[in-house]
């Protein structure tokens, strides 16, 4: 994600004649995820990568190795590294929320990357992750989701992605396409928006739901 620091079918054949009609095997159809069949990760595949050579983790750099983080840690070391922790309660429980359930989605489609199986990686190409890192704001605005998800209306768990677009902006661009403004999410809490409602205005067709 954009740091905010930068402001910114088979088909078989036989001998017979009859069976050179085209033969479609049959496809498999998978259950979707949902919050109902798929319980939130206890823990999280995170790769390393190496620093670039202002200390920072480079989207571009070798992977080191890959670190087992609890799910919970891995979300509170993420928040304050992708919203400011000083913003306004309701922008952060937003932004508790995409993180939360951009990191679950991403949980569920794991990558191998230079022979490394892996959930996320440490940058923005995933989510910025930095180890102690955690905050109390953003703390507090985790667990007061945490036992809450936003999905598709069945349930399905999807990812909420979002950038940082403009500061002092509602962003509306952002709107279409479904992904929420990290400036936005600040702006409308400032003008008195809670966090659903500001799920509501970046995200079409979701539906907050509580964990079974």
């Amino acid at each position: 994600m954009t740091r905010l620091k930068r402001n910114v079918g088979l088909l078989v054949l036989s001998g017979t004649l009859a069976s050179l009609a085209p033969v479609c095997a049959p496809s498999r159809v998978e259950a979707a995820q949902t919050i109902y069949n798929t319980p939130p990760p206890s823990v999280i595949r995170v790769a390393i990568r190496e620093n670039n050579a202002s200390g920072e983790p480079d989207p571009r750099g070798r992977i080191i190795y890959v670190e087992a983080v609890p799910f919970k840690t891995y979300c509170e070391d993420v928040l304050p590294n992708e919203w400011f922790p000083s913003w306004h309660p309701e922008s952060l429980k937003a932004g508790a929320m995409a993180v939360k359930m951009f990191a679950w989605y991403h949980h569920l489609h794991p990558v191998t990357i230079d022979g490394f199986t892996f959930d996320v990686d440490n940058t923005t190409n995933f989510q910025h992750f930095q180890e102690m890192s955690s905050q109390p704001t953003t703390n507090a605005a985790f667990q007061a989701i945490e036992k809450l998800a936003y999905t598709k209306p069945n349930g399905e768990i999807v990812e909420l992605n979002y950038s940082a677009g403009y500061e002092n902006d509602p962003n509306w661009q952002y709107r279409n396409a479904q992904k929420m403004a990290q400036w936005g999410s600040e702006y409308w809490a400032r003008r008195g928006q809670n966090y659903l409602q500001i799920l509501q205005f970046y995200y079409q067709n979701r539906a907050l739901m509580r964990l079974p």
